[in-house]
């Protein structure tokens, strides 16, 4: 049995700055071999990269550099005015989120690559520093270990768009060291910060890597500590450090929890175990699969941990410890029960085993056990050899693997071979080191060019900023008006969150937190959605523009169209009972609106003369027009996708009769919107809404003109999402809208919003303050005593 001790500090220094520099060569290597953006003119915003990360990175840039509609608790941008603590707690409180801001606006697509890739670096220096801290062994064995788990298939084709789960990567060997550092009695104050921070900057993924680090940190109790008190002592410290630590985060952590709860819900999927042949297959290099878990971690890598078993240097309990460790975390892949409580007891809508990076660590950590032991033998790399070989040949029946994917297998057993000749018999330890690398970012290169490939040919992908947003944004920044009216980017839109991209305040918003009252009221009105109601499109129709005060909207062309419309506190009359929405939008654009502006067709799909043509199909996919009209491409696909309510142009009568290019579908209207009832309704509301209206950061304050009838309800033109108060009491509701009820007496109203559990989480945060100073304190306090 080892005794770990620290390793020279400026040794485990070189191991993660090399660890790093593999990284980053592997990384940009293969995105320069598929020609991805930024090296060649692929897009690499590839589904949320492009339809989230990016923009609400932009809208980070534009909170620290004091350009964005609203603040850290209410962003106006998006649905209208919605709860921004909750994003910003899922998607940009990584410590590298903020420099983005250090890059120029145009450039965000380029600022949010750079922290990618500057994730995985962090993620590999990390790595390489807990192997030298955990035992000692050579620096540059680590690493390339540190890299080898840094360019995991996991990390260069999963978490590489979605960059919120790199900081996972980053957590699960931090969390290690607060493991090792409980080990030792040490670090008492720094290891809730880690934890604090690793919480912080990605909780989803934090979890799955504290679940990962108590599972390395069991197997080192058991091997380092042979009395039961003192492997209960070592426990209650590491529970007591990460209890803390999560404690801190949960001025974070609470609101994200509440988002997440008043959020629309996604799909719910069942969890269906993927065929070993498929699980082994993923094993090998270069291969892609959105539905299996990358296991690559490098041919090196894996020789060394199948190694393990039969290597004799290393003694035989740690042998069937972390042999028994990675089995058993491979095979809770698999099983039900183990998969959802890695994945926090809900099964992911798509890419289900999220968790892979922790069994790539504990793979990483297996091979610095039997490397750092001493250089194994002929027999233990023979052995793990026939294991390779084993699961690539259980693998044959997969069709993921290419002569591609078979091929760099073989040449990284060969490199293995190779390197362990020059350590053998010439002992070139620099040679042996340099050519594992060169192998080991050759293959993660190879994996991070075929996942693109994979990637570009089965998922949604979205330019990177260029002369059209440019242009877009440009439009959109003249047209301002804010907070007299909104200025919505409308559609078609470039990525699911424009408003944050591009600018304005519209009605589009793509979130895990997209709240549900939102959706329900959008969808009631007519608005469209993909990804199953979390992105909800803007409504390009007049009624709505005129309801939620948007006076600009972007048109395809470019050009913008300016409305008459009606200011953002309006007030409705008093009504016996409180109105619900029904099947039809056009019928609830009016009941909001309070009057009747459609008109019935005069014949089967025919509008009158001089009346607007809207039609609502939402299971439609395909194109529709008007006899005389353009076609306009429709997205209906349930349940992924709902067609929007979609305006066709101005009606000639019988000569503009509906036309559909495919069969009509199951259940579809057309309605006539008369402008001239749309205009005096716009009138009669507007000389009974607010005289003035403030809008801040935090909410919106108005002024009623006198006479305002009591009963009477004053409407905010924004979803009745959870945390409105209004007047000191919680906001009411008017057919999904803040509401308040108006006795006839004040004549100003102030509504405020605050995200549901930021007092509850600061709470919490305080008190893990105040025990974070005790636990600060107590020793010297102690010392005095004694």
């Amino acid at each position: 049995m080892s005794t770990p001790h620290r390793s020279p500090r400026r040794h485990s220094l070189y191991g993660s700055a090399l660890a790093a520099l593999i990284a980053v060569v592997g990384v940009a290597a293969g995105d320069a071999m598929a020609r991805v953006f930024p090296y060649g003119h692929r897009h690499r915003s590839i589904n949320d990269l492009g339809n989230q990360f990016v923009p609400f990175h932009a809208h980070l840039w534009d909170l620290m550099h004091g350009r964005a509609a609203g603040g850290v608790l209410l962003n106006w941008q998006s649905g209208y005015g919605t709860s921004f603590l909750p994003d910003l707690g899922t998607y940009l409180t990584s410590p590298f989120a903020v420099l983005v801001g250090f890059f120029p606006r145009q450039d965000i697509d380029l600022a949010v690559y750079v922290v990618t890739v500057l994730k995985i670096a962090a993620a590999g220096a990390a790595m390489a520093w807990l192997l030298r801290t955990m035992r000692t062994g050579p620096w540059w064995g680590a690493a390339v270990l540190g890299a080898s788990y840094a360019l995991c298939g996991w990390s260069v084709i999963e978490a590489s768009y979605n960059p919120m789960w790199l900081d996972g990567l980053i957590a699960f060997p931090m969390l290690c060291l607060t493991g090792e550092w409980a080990l030792r009695g040490r670090r008492a104050v720094l290891a809730p910060l880690v934890v604090a921070v690793s919480w912080t900057a990605n909780f989803y993924t934090a979890y799955m890597a504290t679940l990962g680090a108590a599972l390395v940190l069991l197997v080192r109790v058991v091997l380092e500590r042979e009395e039961v008190r003192a492997r209960v002592r070592v426990v209650l410290r590491a529970a007591g450090s990460t209890l803390l630590g999560i404690a801190l985060a949960a001025p974070v952590l609470v609101p994200v929890f509440l988002g997440s709860k008043h959020a629309y819900p996604g799909l719910v999927r069942e969890f269906t175990p993927v065929a070993w042949t498929d699980l082994f297959a993923r094993l090998l290099p270069a291969t892609y699969s959105f539905s299996s878990p990358a296991l690559f971690v490098g041919t090196g890598t894996l020789l060394l941990a199948a190694a393990l078993p039969f290597h004799r240097a290393v003694p035989l309990r740690p042998r069937l410890w972390w042999t028994g460790l990675l089995v058993a975390v491979l095979l809770s892949f698999q099983w039900k029960p183990t998969h959802l409580a890695w994945h926090v007891f809900a099964t992911p809508n798509g890419s289900a085993y999220r968790q892979t990076f922790v069994l790539a660590g504990i793979v990483v950590i297996a091979a610095w056990t039997g490397l750092a032991a001493g250089r194994p033998g002929l027999r233990p790399l023979a052995g793990g050899a026939a294991v390779l070989t084993g699961a690539v040949l259980w693998s044959s029946g997969s069709r993921l693997p290419t002569a591609t994917s078979y091929a760099l297998f073989l040449g990284g057993l060969l490199a293995a071979a190779l390197a362990w000749w020059l350590l053998h018999h010439r002992r070139f330890a620099v040679p042996a080191a340099g050519l594992l690398a060169l192998v080991l970012a050759g293959q993660a290169a190879a994996t991070t060019a075929w996942g693109h490939q994979g990637k570009l040919g089965g998922l949604d992908d979205y330019p990177s900023w260029g002369r059209e947003h440019t242009a877009r944004s440009a439009a959109l920044a003249a047209a301002e008006g804010w907070p007299a009216y909104r200025t919505d980017p409308s559609r078609p839109a470039l990525t699911g969150n424009d408003p944050m991209l591009l600018g304005g305040e519209g009605g589009a918003y793509y979130s895990s937190h997209t709240p549900d009252v939102f959706t329900r009221t959008m969808v009631a009105l007519g608005a469209g959605w993909t990804s199953r109601g979390r992105n909800v499109q803007s409504i390009d129709n007049p009624v709505t523009d005129a309801l939620f005060a948007v006076g600009a909207r972007l048109q395809p062309d470019g050009t913008v169209t300016r409305r008459e419309t009606l200011p953002l506190v309006t007030v409705r009359p008093p009504a016996a009972a409180a109105p619900v929405y029904g099947d039809s939008p056009f019928r609830n654009q009016e009941l909001l609106l309070g009057a009747r502006v459609y008109a019935d067709p005069v014949a089967p799909g025919v509008c009158a003369a001089g009346t607007e043509a809207f039609l609502w199909a939402p299971e439609y996919n395909a194109r529709a027009r008007l006899a005389d009209g353009p076609a306009f491409l429709m997205h209906g696909n349930a349940p992924r996708n709902r067609a929007a309510l979609q305006p066709l142009g101005r009606s000639n009568g019988a000569a503009s009769a509906l036309v559909f290019d495919r069969k009509p579908p199951r259940r579809w209207t057309l309605a006539c919107l008369d402008r001239s009832r749309l205009d005096t309704a716009v009138a009669g509301l507007r000389a009974t809404a607010a005289t003035s209206v403030r809008v801040g950061s935090r909410g919106v304050s108005a002024e009623l003109p006198a006479g305002t009838p009591a009963g009477s309800v004053a409407v905010l033109a924004a979803p009745r999402i959870a945390g409105w108060t209004c007047n000191g009491r919680p906001a009411g509701r008017h057919l999904g809208l803040v509401a308040v009820p108006l006795d006839g007496r004040p004549r100003e109203i102030t509504c405020t919003f605050r995200p549901p559990g930021l007092v509850a989480g600061g709470a919490v945060g305080g008190a893990g303050l105040l025990a974070l100073g005790a636990v600060a304190l107590w020793p010297r306090l102690r010392s005095r005593r004694g």
